[in-house]
């Protein structure tokens, strides 16, 4: 797991860091042991590094794929947990990173993506270069040499940016997922509530339609009591009215 350190910087000083650590590497043999691998795939700072896929392979980005593809058949065989097993937990996540690179570059679409930044690393860098020539000058200082002139520089250059362009890449593809993360559970928590909304007015209908009998007897009662009410009132008001009195037929 990747500590806070290990994320992505784009410092100058991390840059000349990280190019230090490879140019080390570059000086021992091209594939290593075991043990290096395991190291160099997982050593501070590696979550940077693990970004290019041809640097953790070790290929140049020119390389043809069936030469990627032997390489990365050699690395994975190297750090594979097997023939690790002093170290199979470390093996684990190193061959995990070979297998990672090597999709990405067995990809037709995603390769492409990645020689483009090199292509796009060497355009910035030949910008820079040509803006340090505009500005000697105007400062009227002739044609002076750069730094940039040796072609180990240039090539230093051309790598720092490259880390740069990864870098980005990786920090805009980590908000995009948050920005999707977070809309889907937007939507979820939509979801929810409609959801529980439904179940709701599901609830209080099965209530209502419970109850429908039991509100029409009511009802029925009601309307019965009221009419009998409605009698037995007549009946009253009937029998308080004053009666005409009988005709009795006179006597003679």
């Amino acid at each position: 797991m990747s500590t806070k350190s290990d994320e992505p910087s784009t410092s100058k000083e991390s840059f000349d860091t990280f190019y230090s650590e490879v140019k080390e590497i570059e000086k021992r043999d091209s594939v290593l042991t075991s043990s290096q691998q395991i190291d160099r795939l997982l050593r501070p700072g590696s979550t940077y590094f693990n970004l290019n896929p041809f640097e953790v392979l070790q290929v140049e980005p020119e390389a043809e794929i069936d030469v990627i593809k032997k390489r990365y058949r050699t690395l994975s065989i190297l750090v594979h947990p097997d023939k690790n097993q002093n170290d199979k937990d470390r093996a684990q996540m190193a061959f995990d990173i070979i297998n990672r690179a090597w999709r990405t570059l067995e990809n037709e679409a995603t390769r492409k993506r990645c020689l483009d930044i090199y292509e796009e690393a060497k355009e910035r860098t030949d910008h820079m270069i040509a803006e340090k020539r505009k500005k000697q000058k105007k400062e009227c200082k002739g044609f002076e040499v750069i730094p940039e002139d040796d072609p180990e520089k240039y090539k230093h250059a051309v790598y720092v940016m490259v880390m740069k362009l990864f870098a980005d890449m990786e920090r805009r593809r980590q908000q995009l997922e948050q920005r999707d993360q977070e809309e889907r559970k937007r939507k979820r928590e939509a979801e929810i509530e409609e959801e529980d909304k439904r179940k709701a007015e599901k609830e209080w209908q099965k209530n209502f339609e419970e109850s429908r009998q039991s509100r029409v007897n009511s009802w029925h009662d009601f309307q019965s009591g009221a009419s009998k009410s409605k009698k037995t009132k007549k009946q009253k008001h009937m029998g308080g009215m004053l009666l005409p009195p009988k005709f009795k037929p006179e006597s003679r």
